[in-house]
C-alpha cells in the first residue's frame, strides 16, 4: 500500500505544482528570476515523479500485497524504462543530425573581429545553430554567409557563442526528455516554449556584450522567415525558437539596458534547495522493510 500511496502522492504534487506555476510566474518581472522560476517549475515535477519511480523500483514489489504490490512496481518500472527510451530516442536523433552535418565542409567563418570554425550547409535558406551534446558545433547555411553583412554575421556568431558557452545543447537534451516523459502534466508545452524563448534571450544577452544590440535585432528580423527547423532538444539556433508571436519579446529585451540586472545564475542558487527536494523520495529506500 505504501508504494501506491507514494505514486499517487507524487502525481498529485506534480500536477499541483504545474497547475500553480503560471499564476506565480506571471508576477515575476526580472528576466533572470523569470528564467530561474520557469526552469524550476518545469524540472521539479517530472524529477519528483522520476525519483519516486526509481525509489519504488529499488525497493522492489511488496509480494504480500499480491496484485497491488506488483501493480505499483510495474507502473514504476514502466516510467523508468520510458524515461530511458525518451532520452535514447533523443540521442538517436542527435547522432543522426550530427552525422548529417559532418557531410558539410568545415570552414573558417570570418568577421571583422573574429574567425569562427563552422560547417556551412549548401543552401540559400537562412539558418544558424549549435548542434551537438556537451561540446557543440556551429552550423550555418550558405544563405547566412551570403545574405548578411559583416556586422550582422558577427552578431549571429556571437549569439551562437552564447549557446556554446552555456552548453544549451547538453542541458536542453535532458530537458527535452523530461518534456516528452511528462507531456501529460499541466502547462508542459507552455513552460517548454517559455524556456526556449528564455534560452534565446540569454544567448542574446551574451552576444550583446560584444556586438551592437540594434545590429543583433536587425539580424533577428532577417532570420524570421527561416524555413529550416530542427528539434530544439538537440540543437540551439538563432531563430529556431522565434515565432512571430515572440519576436517582439526578444527585440524588446535587446533594447532594454539590463547591465545592472543580476545574472540568472545568481537566482538559480536560490532554487537549488527546491530542486533538491525533488530527490527526497530516494530517502525512503533505506527505511524499506
Amino acid at each position: 500500500m505504501m508504494h501506491s500511496q507514494m505514486i499517487v502522492l507524487a502525481v498529485l504534487l506534480a500536477c499541483c505544482v504545474r497547475a500553480w506555476s503560471p499564476s506565480v510566474l506571471s508576477t515575476v518581472k526580472p528576466w533572470s528570476s523569470r528564467w530561474a522560476g520557469t526552469l524550476s517549475a518545469f524540472v521539479i515535477p517530472p524529477l519528483f515523479l522520476l525519483m519516486t519511480a526509481v525509489a519504488v523500483v529499488s525497493m522492489g514489489p511488496v509480494c504480500q500485497l499480491r496484485w497491488e504490490g506488483w501493480l505499483s512496481f510495474g507502473l514504476a518500472v514502466s516510467f523508468v524504462v520510458g524515461s530511458w527510451l525518451c532520452w535514447g530516442y533523443l540521442m538517436w536523433l542527435l547522432l543522426g543530425v550530427s552525422r548529417g552535418m559532418r557531410h558539410y565542409p568545415l570552414r573558417q567563418i570570418r568577421t571583422p573581429s573574429r574567425t569562427v570554425p563552422g560547417r556551412i550547409m549548401d543552401t540559400a535558406s537562412i539558418f544558424s545553430a549549435q548542434v551537438g551534446f556537451w561540446t557543440s558545433e556551429l552550423v550555418v547555411s550558405r544563405g547566412v554567409v551570403d545574405t548578411l553583412d559583416a556586422e550582422q554575421l558577427e552578431a549571429v556568431l556571437a549569439h551562437e557563442a552564447g549557446h556554446a558557452h552555456y552548453r544549451d545543447t547538453f542541458w536542453f537534451f535532458w530537458l527535452g526528455g523530461l518534456r516528452r516523459l511528462t507531456c501529460w502534466l499541466p502547462h508542459t508545452d507552455e513552460l517548454w516554449e517559455d524556456l526556449l524563448l528564455l534560452r534565446e534571450m540569454r544567448a542574446d544577452r551574451w552576444a550583446a556584450r560584444t556586438v551592437d544590440r540594434l545590429v543583433l535585432a536587425e539580424s533577428l528580423i532577417s532570420f524570421l522567415s527561416a524555413p529550416v527547423g530542427m528539434d530544439e532538444s538537440i540543437c540551439a539556433g538563432f531563430s529556431l525558437a522565434t515565432p512571430r508571436s515572440r519576436l517582439a519579446q526578444r527585440i524588446d529585451a535587446l533594447l532594454v539596458d539590463d547591465s545592472c540586472e543580476p545574472l540568472a545564475e545568481q537566482f538559480l542558487e536560490k532554487y537549488w534547495l527546491a530542486i533538491a527536494l525533488a530527490l527526497t523520495p530516494l530517502l525512503t529506500i533505506p527505511f524499506h522493510r
